[in-house]
């Protein structure tokens, strides 16, 4: 009886330290915090032809946390207002946001259209939002860096 409880005792404990040394796969990459719009890049469908750099002065910040994100941009040599406030999703290849109010510039698109389906590209403080085309082409993509 020994005999047997021995290789049943080895083989649970080498069970237990295979497991406990198998990776727990958590997501490393969040995009829970606060955002800094860094450029933007033009596509001709796959490939970057473009890139846009902010102008002096030009501020765009997002912030996502538990479920919400809000953004503002702020620029300089323009009095109009933007801001927006809602939720959002995310998966591992896709930003949805679902815009509930913001200006009175961002409203007008809000009124047309209130869900935003981006594909996403998420770094550890980086990451990118593409604007698809209905074929699924790259259109325009927004870059930020993580700053907080």
């Amino acid at each position: 009886m020994k005999f047997i409880k021995y290789p049943l005792l080895l083989l649970f404990v080498f069970s237990l330290l295979s497991i406990s040394s198998v990776p727990v796969n958590n997501k490393s990459h969040s995009i829970e915090g606060t955002w800094e719009l860094v450029n933007q890049y033009s596509y001709d469908g796959d490939n970057v032809i473009d890139t846009i750099e902010n102008t002096e002065g030009y501020r765009q910040i997002k912030m996502f946390y538990k479920g919400k994100v809000m953004w503002t941009r702020y620029v300089p040599k323009d009095s109009v207002e933007w801001f927006a406030y809602g939720s959002y999703e995310t998966s591992d290849t896709t930003l949805t946001e679902m815009l509930e109010y913001g200006s009175a510039s961002m409203m007008k698109i809000v009124d047309t259209m209130r869900v935003f389906t981006f594909e996403l590209q998420l770094g550890k403080n980086t990451y990118s939002q593409i604007t698809l085309d209905g074929e699924g082409n790259r259109l325009i993509s927004e870059n930020y860096k993580r700053i907080d």
